[in-house]
């Protein structure tokens, strides 16, 4: 299974976070959401989730 990534560096952000999630797909949607509501004050919903899930990437792995 392909691991998939997320890194806040890639979205908009006052914070200029850089923290990046990596793992399953659905693992990392749900430690996005969490960061997203703890550290960037969003609101945790369908509408939050879709937008992680459509700022998914898949792990680039070295060769």
């Amino acid at each position: 299974m392909t691991r998939k990534v997320v890194d806040c560096r890639k979205q908009p952000s006052v914070m200029n976070c850089t923290l990046t999630i990596s793992g399953e797909e659905e693992e990392v949607i749900q430690a996005a959401a969490e960061h997203s509501v703890s550290v960037h004050q969003h609101t945790d919903g369908p509408e939050l989730r879709a937008q992680i899930r459509e700022a998914l990437e898949d792990e680039k792995i070295p060769a």
